[in-house]
């Protein structure tokens, strides 16, 4: 099964051209590695509506998959988890417990992020860190699961 990705930065500064945007591009490399297709590409705001309706428009655009960089911490403006799950049918827990568990053998900072998955319409969503070493590294811990719950998420046959 051809995986088919968006990837979204989440960033007030990088979306208002303060800064350049590494994290998208990082996690564009990481997927093209793992033989993804990457059918949509975004830098927003860290505002809900405009994260809700961007992971809205690329399930319907077909990504089975969508990685999204930025918004996981505690900061006062990282709210990627929140407007996820507003839209999401369904949390799946051991994405980001995995996610954090990992990295905890990297950084002890690790407890502070708020990684998760979910299922938005039909597609994966995976929030991942704005730091583009920790996106790629999380997303490293969890790409074996990716395959089959793409493919749960489109209502795809499976062999499990």
């Amino acid at each position: 099964m051809q995986i088919v990705c968006g990837i979204v930065t989440i960033s007030d500064r990088a979306s208002a051209g303060d800064y350049k945007d590494l994290g998208g591009p990082a996690l564009k490399e990481a997927a093209q590695q793992n033989g993804w297709q990457i059918l949509c590409e975004a830098v927003i705001p860290d505002e809900s509506t405009e994260i809700q309706d961007t992971v809205r428009s690329f399930s319907k655009q077909g990504c089975g998959l969508i990685l999204t960089t930025g918004g996981t911490g505690i900061g006062p403006r990282d709210i990627t988890p929140e407007a996820i799950r507003g839209i999401m049918r369904v949390e799946l827990p051991g994405f980001g417990e995995i996610m954090r568990a990992e990295s905890m053998k990297i950084t002890p900072n690790a407890i502070l992020s708020r990684n998760l998955a979910a299922v938005v319409d039909d597609s994966l969503v995976i929030a991942l860190p704005g730091k583009p070493s920790g996106a790629v590294e999380c997303l490293g811990f969890i790409t074996g699961a990716v395959p089959h719950a793409v493919a749960v998420a489109q209502h795809q046959p499976t062999s499990c």
